[in-house]
């Protein structure tokens, strides 16, 4: 796979060598200066095998038009990262551009897990996910009871033992492909 194979998704300063970096703040320097609310975006159908969004999609407005056209710009069997602040996070709150909170079922909606999943027609495979705690000894015990249970861990126990963030590997599946069950 060529580097410009790969997409990443409101880079920031965390630029990926090769890739196709694309930013809305002209000073982080991307490849692509470009607001990803405005759709659709200035990207070729079909283009990309891999995307990362590592701490941009809750900054968006509006996380299923988001999916779609990350939907729209991956190739069929893309693999797609993506990194989200825990709805029981301070994170989630404290920056105020946030405008989403996320839990370990929010992508259920694009993968066909869910019974609203009619809201869109843009359809992945969940891979992994992940909900990630702050580094301490007491979270390495939630840890393995959340990802164990994570329904129940964010039921009855996420503010009291408020997670980092989430972490979801998506593959992308595109109609028409016989292994895509679309």
């Amino acid at each position: 796979m060529s580097s410009l194979d790969v997409l990443n998704l409101g880079c920031g300063n965390k630029h990926i060598a090769g890739a196709v970096n694309v930013d809305a703040v002209v000073s982080t320097r991307p490849d692509v200066v470009y607001d990803l609310n405005q759709r659709p975006w200035p990207l070729p159908d079909d283009r990309f095998a891999e995307v990362h969004a590592y701490d941009v999609i809750e900054h968006l407005d509006d996380v299923v038009k988001t999916m779609e056209e990350i939907h729209r710009v991956c190739r069929h069997g893309a693999i797609v990262r993506v990194t989200v602040p825990h709805f029981s996070s301070a994170n989630t709150f404290t920056d105020p551009t946030h405008r989403h909170q996320f839990s370990s079922r929010s992508f259920h909606y694009v993968t066909g897990e869910h019974d609203l999943s009619f809201y869109t027609q843009s359809r992945f495979s969940r891979r992994a996910s992940e909900i990630v705690f702050h580094p301490s000894l007491v979270n390495r015990v939630v840890w393995r009871l959340a990802k164990r249970y994570p329904d129940e861990y964010e039921r009855r126990w996420a503010w009291v033992f408020p997670a980092w963030f989430l972490s979801f590997e998506l593959e992308v599946l595109k109609p028409g492909h016989p292994e895509s069950g679309a």
